[in-house]
């Protein structure tokens, strides 16, 4: 896995607003190897979700380069799929006609479509589902479509921005566990963004911490447990109270930040 997929140069985010520019990332600087599954951490306002939108390629950088595959990124592009929390199912289409979406875009023959769909939803549990409309399925049934449906595409780069978040806890194990299996035995390279530091130490190989406003990198930490990861295990917790440190101590710069901008209201 010693092969750079990703490769983010010096990269800069600011947005204009009204009377002054935020600088919503700083001298961002990260490397991701072919295969490696990383989770990119830390408290709201921290700018991950913005990374995670330059890398796919929604919003590009005021300054820095990104690589994917070797190739500059200036747009969404299918070597690339994006994941997101709320789904982004059409609702007018069954469970197999948004999966196989993306290939009638492309124009495979009919015959392709239906062996690519037909696997992915025997792969995600969803067959018995196949006929059914987003909105006759539970929460984790639509995000296993989501997740389908970035498959059929055979994108080698996933992108997902806190695609549980939403999930009650079961659920949400279930879909870890699921993703789990996708990524070792699909190969694919994974950027993950979360704010719950027990979930980034059960899926990822590697964490990047992010710091508050501006956005830049606080840790970068190779998790060295073994699969499946126990929770509980003296290691996990060890790990998870040192990654609470840190975004803790991010928290409360927010929470200070906030206090300075309330008073000078």
């Amino acid at each position: 896995m010693s092969e750079a997929h990703i490769v983010v140069k010096d990269v800069n985010k600011v947005f204009s607003t009204p009377g002054r520019d935020v600088v919503a990332l700083k001298d961002i600087n990260l490397e991701v190897p072919r295969g490696q599954f990383v989770c990119l951490l830390g408290p709201s306002g921290c700018g991950k979700s913005t990374l995670l939108n330059a890398i796919a390629g929604f919003a590009l950088p005021s300054s820095g380069t990104i690589l994917a595959d070797g190739q500059v990124v200036t747009a969404p592009g299918p070597e690339r799929g994006m994941v997101f929390q709320e789904y982004a199912l059409f609702p007018w289409m069954t469970v197999e006609d948004n999966v196989a979406f993306g290939l009638e875009i492309k124009n495979q023959p009919k015959a392709q479509i239906r062996a690519t769909v037909d696997k992915l939803l025997q792969m995600l549990s969803l067959q018995d589902f196949r006929s059914r409309y987003p909105k006759d399925l539970s929460g984790g049934m639509r995000q296993r479509v989501a997740i389908a449906r970035v498959l059929a595409l055979d994108s080698p780069i996933m992108l997902m921005d806190e695609p549980f978040g939403a999930l009650d806890a079961l659920t949400r194990r279930n879909l870890q566990d699921e993703l789990l299996r996708l990524w070792a035995e699909l190969k694919k390279t994974i950027i993950f963004v979360t704010h719950s530091i027990e979930e980034a130490i059960y899926l990822a190989d590697r964490i990047v911490v992010m710091t508050y406003r501006p956005g830049t990198i606080k840790k970068d930490i190779v998790v060295d447990l073994p699969r499946l990861r126990d929770p509980a295990a003296a290691e996990f917790n060890a790990l998870k109270r040192e990654l609470g440190q840190l975004v803790m101590e991010e928290q409360q710069r927010h929470h200070n930040d906030e206090l300075r901008m309330a008073a000078v209201d």
